[in-house]
């Protein structure tokens, strides 16, 4: 097997394993999503400290600020995802950045904590909140893989050669066709409302946008990776850099549409 091979499929199963396990997380809902996700936002805000260059003192406190609104929002046992939860996030930022004076890291807490606020709260609105969730998390997947497919297949003008060189305005599009096609299965399958199947397009480009996010702060921390938790595809970040940006949008239209 050749080292290219081996490495896509060892992208393929670490993939498949996160999948599952999101899948089941998801499916259980309640305290067994919050726990996944929670130590899931944890970990993104170690990541997004070393990015930002924060020490380990200064990355430890971090994370110990986030853990305050992380625990208010558990289903049952806290207020839960809700406004509550929203200004301890807040507070957490300001808190960080007063006692650091590092902006940056401060910054962190809410690119770690709000898509555990928006995620949980689409998984409250009964009795869709399944079928919600699962919409904005498996959007960003097919977007994923509608991009890497397409640019692989296609190639062609780069998207942000600056950025990231390896991104094609091919796989940009193909992306966000991807992830169309794919919520108009789950309208036809399951009966996702039309409003938020168009607006799918949208956050698919939103969910690219986050990629290029995170793949600025990278050049900028010059590494090539977030991390090395996850073999075959870096760190946290890497991975949920596109739902990092959608959850918090489909939240909003889900509340505000649905």
């Amino acid at each position: 097997m050749t080292k290219a091979k081996s490495d896509l499929a060892t992208r393929l199963v670490v993939a498949l394993a996160l999948i599952g396990l999101a899948a089941v997380a998801l499916w259980a809902g309640g305290l067994g999503f919050w726990i996944v996700i929670v130590v899931v936002a944890l970990l993104m805000m170690s990541e997004w400290a070393e990015l930002t260059g924060a020490n380990a003192q200064q990355k430890r406190l971090a994370q110990y600020a986030l853990t305050v609104p992380l625990a208010i929002m558990a289903p049952g046992l806290a207020a839960g995802p809700g406004f509550v939860a929203l200004g301890l996030l807040i507070g957490a930022m300001f808190f960080i950045g007063a006692v650091t004076r590092r902006p940056s890291l401060a910054g962190g807490v809410l690119y770690a904590g709000l898509p555990v606020l928006s995620l949980l709260a689409l998984r409250e609105q009964d009795p869709h909140g399944l079928l919600y969730t699962f919409w904005a998390m498996a959007l960003v997947w097919a977007c994923d893989s509608g991009a890497y497919f397409a640019g692989r297949a296609i190639g062609g003008p780069k998207l942000a050669p600056a950025i990231s060189p390896n991104k094609t305005w091919a796989g940009f599009v193909g992306g966000v066709i991807s992830a169309g096609l794919f919520a108009g299965l789950l309208n036809y399958w399951f009966s996702l409302p039309w409003v938020l199947v168009v607006a799918t397009p949208l956050l698919a480009a939103l969910a690219q946008m986050g990629d290029l996010f995170e793949s600025h702060l990278k050049r900028l921390a010059g590494v090539k990776d977030s991390g090395n938790l996850l073999p075959g595809h870096g760190g946290i970040m890497d991975r949920l850099d596109g739902l990092v940006v959608v959850a918090p949008v489909a939240a909003l239209l889900v509340l505000v549409l649905t």
